[in-house]
């Protein structure tokens, strides 16, 4: 990810960049791969109270939690599509410039990694369905995971949002 953003505030410098607008849809992406990452840091630290001293309500919150964390994280996944459907009915199609280029790169990138840690998600949610106190280790690295992919999403999403071709040109040293 990081090479890919250092490609394009390289790109950006050119003197064919544009300021992109972003959706607003991506506002609500970024609160909803929050609320994920809250969940499941809180479904971490229930897993870890029930491996002590398991009681019933415990494991129904670190189950609701475990939900409630890939449901947003589906959400995020569906909340991008309607960013990018949005981009294209703005015509900032994938050819149209530099910044529409990357705008699509970046967030398939993000979005496949999103993908991926779903299927992670989804067998440390079977295990623990069965055995919270067990599975609180996965838990806790599923958690790491999300947070780590949000705060990648920042960092995407500030990049895109404030990267301008004239703060792109000071970077590279073309100004």
């Amino acid at each position: 990810f990081s090479l890919f953003a250092w490609a394009y505030v390289m790109r950006m410098s050119e003197g064919d960049a544009v300021r992109l607008d972003l959706p607003p849809q991506l506002l609500l992406s970024t609160s909803l791969l929050l609320a994920g990452s809250v969940a499941l840091g809180l479904a971490r630290s229930v897993a870890q109270e029930c491996a002590l001293a398991p009681s019933a309500s415990d494991l129904a919150r670190v189950r609701r939690l475990l939900v409630a964390g890939g449901l947003c994280a589906m959400a995020f996944l569906g909340s991008q599509l309607w960013a990018w459907q949005a981009m294209l009915s703005a015509q900032v199609l994938l050819a149209s410039h530099p910044a529409g280029s990357f705008f699509y790169l970046l967030t398939a990138m993000h979005g496949l990694h999103l993908a991926g840690g779903l299927v992670g998600w989804a067998w440390t949610a079977s295990v623990a369905w069965r055995q919270p106190a067990a599975g609180a280790w996965r838990i806790g690295l599923c958690a790491r995971y999300w947070h780590f992919m949000l705060a990648v999403w920042l960092a995407i999403y500030a990049l895109l949002r404030w990267m301008t071709p004239e703060a792109a040109r000071f970077i590279c040293g073309v100004a």
